[in-house]
């Protein structure tokens, strides 16, 4: 493959064969190496040759192979010549990380830590298939695809300044449940309010370094030792079946003939089955929203519990790994409306859009990219370069370089937990085998991942956090 270095963090595979336009890899030569020991590079190539792609396909620093697209990949396509791929969001549709501030410091932890922790994972499910502490009935599960985030507050699960400070407010508007399987249905019903398996945590967090005071504060980052709270998680098994129905619906209405991978498959934006997808997808964001805004609620009133007060518990921000959507950016010079695919990948707005909050827009979209288990997690800040070099667009995390079952071949649980136990990290897990499925080393580093998105202009860093508890599925 023509991979041409255009700078120290930037390289570009240019334009030919079927390809429509080049190719653009964000990475240091440490992380470009290690995407080219999978398919990224080549998924990458495949997915410039997608109908009314626009300007580039871009690749985030810590991409690795996934299904169709790569995982870490990000591409806009036009409304009216392009298309929407479910392998452009992925499975977990809007997988994605919310972030809590509070006014406690490590030391006020230190002797009730372990006893939070098992409380925490007491009140918030975890696991594979794990059922929720709610009783849904399809009734209401309808009203949440449509609501997201502002169904669960007006149940009393927060307040409506998370949802300011929500991506999309909690709720993608387009959302529909008309187009949405029995069975997708039946999967959401009883996994509403939990956090899942995999790669899915939830930490508590202090300040390690903060590198940009000004942004910090308005974020309410304030001091080193400050504990945060950081949770992972998305739209569970309902995302996961509106993804696996429609990549089938796809494949029989349009077929994958003329595509460079099958796993491309997709409908053209503005077409019925592409806009039934799009409506679909919505409606799982949605869930995810929802998701994330209850077990935040049971983490307040957890830290309430044991601690006595939930003193100065206020989200940060809530942002979406795994989605497609329709934003206005410039093109050639002139502004469109786009259908933005990000898989893998966080949005990065810089000041003054106005999908910003009010609060943050004076300095821009908090960007939260979590590390791997047991090492630490980052905040930066969105900027205006991102518009032009990524569609606004940053990494979303480590990037896994091991699979699962190498993972469990090198790796124990135990011999995991005993090592965070030296470092200090308290951990609680649902399985060992999951834990080992998670072991750091099965990730790239986020450290130079995050350097790369600093250096290039993809997200400015703000703050480095790292884990004092831990909670997996």
């Amino acid at each position: 493959m023509d991979l041409v270095k255009v700078s120290e963090y930037v390289w570009e595979i240019p334009k030919s064969g079927q390809m429509r336009v080049p190719a653009r890899i964000y990475a240091s030569r440490r992380l470009i190496d290690l995407a080219g020991r999978d398919q990224t590079l080549q998924q990458a190539k495949n997915v410039a040759c997608l109908s009314g792609i626009q300007t580039m396909s871009y690749v985030m620093p810590d991409a690795h192979q996934g299904y169709g697209f790569p995982i870490g990949g990000v591409a806009a396509f036009d409304l009216d010549e392009g298309i929407i791929s479910p392998g452009g969001v992925g499975y977990d549709i809007n997988c994605g990380v919310r972030l809590l501030r509070t006014d406690l410091k490590e030391s006020d932890l230190i002797a009730r830590k372990k006893e939070l922790l098992a409380e925490i994972f007491k009140e918030v499910p975890a696991g594979v298939g794990k059922g929720g502490v709610t009783r849904l009935n399809s009734r209401v599960l309808k009203e949440i695809l449509i609501k997201g985030a502002r169904w669960a507050v007006e149940q009393g699960y927060g307040s409506a300044e998370d949802l300011d400070r929500t991506e999309e407010g909690g709720q993608m508007k387009e959302a529909s449940c008309e187009f949405i399987s029995d069975r997708a249905m039946e999967r959401g019903l009883p996994q509403l309010g939990t956090l899942g398996a995999g790669n899915h945590f939830l930490e508590v967090q202090k300040v390690d370094e903060i590198y940009d005071e000004k942004v910090a504060r308005v974020f309410g980052i304030e001091d080193k030792d400050q504990i945060l709270v950081m949770i992972h998680c998305g739209s569970r098994g309902l995302g996961h079946q509106i993804a696996t129905d429609y990549i089938e619906l796809m494949e029989n209405e349009f077929g994958f003939k003329d595509l460079p991978d099958r796993e491309l498959i997709n409908a053209p934006f503005k077409s019925r089955l592409g806009q039934q997808y799009y409506r679909s997808m919505c409606a799982a964001v949605n869930y995810a929203f929802a998701n994330r805004q209850m077990i935040a609620h049971w983490v307040r009133n957890v830290f309430e519990k044991v601690m006595g007060e939930a003193r100065g518990i206020r989200q940060i921000y809530d942002v979406c790994h795994n989605v497609a959507k329709v934003e206005k950016h410039t093109v050639s010079g002139k502004e469109k409306l786009l259908c933005v695919h990000r898989k893998g990948a966080t949005r990065s707005f810089g000041q003054g859009r106005p999908e910003i909050p009010a609060v943050y827009r004076q300095v821009g979209q908090p960007v939260l990219i979590p590390g791997s288990m047991g090492t630490a997690s980052y905040v930066l800040v969105g900027t205006e370069e991102a518009e032009e070099k990524s569609f606004s667009s940053t990494a979303h995390g480590a990037g896994r370089v091991m699979s699962r079952n190498e993972a469990l071949r090198r790796f124990r649980g135990e011999q995991i937990r005993d090592e965070l136990a030296r470092k200090g990290i308290e951990l609680k897990a649902a399985s060992w085998k999951g834990v080992a499925e998670e072991a750091a080393a099965a990730y790239k580093d986020v450290d130079e991942v995050v350097k790369v998105s600093h250096e290039t202009g993809l997200g400015k860093l703000v703050a480095r956090l790292v884990p004092v508890g831990v909670m997996k599925g």
